[in-house]
């Protein structure tokens, strides 16, 4: 199995962690090393494409245009903070490991931001990346799972909220942009859920991955966050198998110690939806791997 979902980076300094931009000597080793004790035989490594310097004139001051301050301040400061590293300097370091053997994929998860499509593009074509993963962090200012965010759920309720978020969501799952759709209904992290679960903003997403050919991550992150389930949720992952699509496995580790974690539940939450077997890439390519046996098979 592979894990298709790791950063280098934290998003907050933390004691145990290089300073941002530095990738010390073992480093990306000890990734590695933490993921193949917990049975993967790869890992691909994904780094925030907002948070590389290279993306500020793509991306732009998005948040500039929304109508609350509160918001468009919150995220104005995220990105100051962590817009630090450079991605030229990433792919060289994830390169040098492959280089040297270890079992690793290039990725990146591309920050979700219509309309700059073409120019990510461009931006992206140089580098050999074996796979995109793409995500939605944020809809104009508002991003759910930070304290303005979760304002904002209170003030125009959690339906409205998810609509929101799906609506780009969706757009992102028509556009073709990258191989794979990362934590695909992240608007949960904070734990706002809706019941019974939304299948009519689940359907447009669904419908995106199927014209373009994108697949969805499995991700375990949810179990450590307070959504408290794996994305995607348990509807949601049943609409994208029913409807042919094709999921990779992802743990969303920002630091060693997570990596790989939490893949066991990931399986399972793919087996209860009919899946038999994930994905793995190879420049931008797909490689159907089955699940590893369950111990009642084996």
């Amino acid at each position: 199995m592979s894990d298709y979902h790791l950063h280098l980076h934290p998003h907050h300094p933390e004691p145990d962690a290089p300073p941002m931009g530095e990738y010390p000597p073992g480093y990306i080793d000890q990734y590695v090393e933490t993921a193949l004790k917990r049975g993967c035989a790869e890992v691909g490594f994904t780094e925030h494409l907002y948070r590389c310097v290279e993306s500020e004139l793509i991306l732009g001051r998005w948040w500039e245009d929304d109508p609350n301050p509160l918001l468009a301040e919150e995220i104005a400061e995220i990105v100051r903070t962590e817009r630090n590293l450079s991605l030229a300097r990433y792919v060289e370091v994830v390169l040098d490991a492959k280089q040297r053997g270890l079992p690793v994929k290039l990725g990146l998860e591309v920050d979700f931001q219509p309309g700059t499509e073409e120019k990510i593009m461009a931006l992206l074509a140089p580098y050999p990346f074996d796979f995109l993963i793409g995500s939605v962090h944020w809809v104009g200012a508002w991003w759910p799972d930070r304290k303005e965010g979760l304002a904002e759920f209170a003030r125009v309720g959690v339906r409205a909220g998810y609509e929101r978020y799906f609506q780009t969501e969706a757009m992102l799952a028509a556009s073709g942009l990258v191989d794979v759709l990362a934590h695909a209904d992240f608007v949960k992290r904070a734990g706002a859920h809706i019941t019974p679960p939304p299948v009519d903003l689940y359907e447009p997403v669904v419908r995106g991955a199927v014209a373009t050919g994108t697949a969805v991550e499995v991700s375990s992150a949810g179990l450590r966050q307070a959504a408290k389930e794996v994305y995607p949720a348990p509807a949601f992952l049943q609409m994208f198998h029913d409807a042919g699509v094709p999921v990779t496995l992802a743990s969303d580790a920002h630091r060693p110690s997570d990596a790989a974690w939490g893949m066991a539940e990931a399986i399972a939450a793919a087996r209860a939806a009919g899946y038999t077997r994930h994905l793995r890439f190879d420049a931008r390519q797909r490689i159907y791997v089955p699940f590893p046996k369950a111990r009642a098979e084996q």
